[in-house]
C-alpha cells in the first residue's frame, strides 16, 4: 500500500518519538508499504529549525538525505495538479503545508498517516 506521512509522523519516527502511534510505526515499518513523504515536509521542517521551532541532530541538509535514505522513503513530487487542488480546499486548516500534504493524499488516493484529526474533515484516508 502507498502511505503519505506527514511531518509530525515523519519527525516522531525518524527521532523515535514516543508521540508516534504504534499503528503509525507498523504501517512505515512494514516492507509491503511504499512510504512517500512530500516536499513541503522537509521545506516545513527548514523553516521551523530557521525560527527556531525544530531542533534536528545534525545538519539539515544531509540529516534530510540520510534519513531519506535509511528508511527508504520516497518523495511525493508537487505537482500543478496538487497545487490546483488547495484552490478547491475548504479552510478547515489553515496550515500552508498541512493543506498541500491533504491536497496530494486526495488528488493521488494515497491515504495520510498522520495525528491531525482535522485532516478527516477534508475526506482524506487517515491511518493513525
Amino acid at each position: 500500500m502507498k502511505l503519505l506521512i506527514d511531518t509530525h509522523t515523519f519527525l516522531w519516527f525518524v527521532l523515535n518519538d514516543s508521540s508516534l502511534s504504534p499503528i503509525a510505526r507498523d504501517l512505515i515499518i512494514d516492507p509491503l508499504n511504499d512510504i512517500f513523504l512530500s516536499p513541503a515536509s522537509h521545506w516545513e521542517i527548514a523553516i521551523k529549525i530557521s525560527i527556531g521551532k525544530y531542533r534536528i541532530p545534525g545538519q539539515f541538509e544531509h540529516w534530510m538525505n540520510d534519513q531519506i535514505q535509511i528508511n527508504e522513503l520516497a518523495i511525493l513530487p508537487i505537482e500543478v495538479a496538487h497545487s490546483a487542488a488547495v484552490i478547491t480546499l475548504p479552510f478547515h486548516h489553515k496550515d500552508p503545508f498541512d493543506r498541500l500534504l491533504i491536497a496530494q493524499s486526495l488528488v493521488e488516493t494515497i491515504p495520510i498517516v498522520s495525528a491531525d484529526v482535522i485532516f478527516d474533515a477534508y475526506g482524506v484516508t487517515r491511518l493513525w
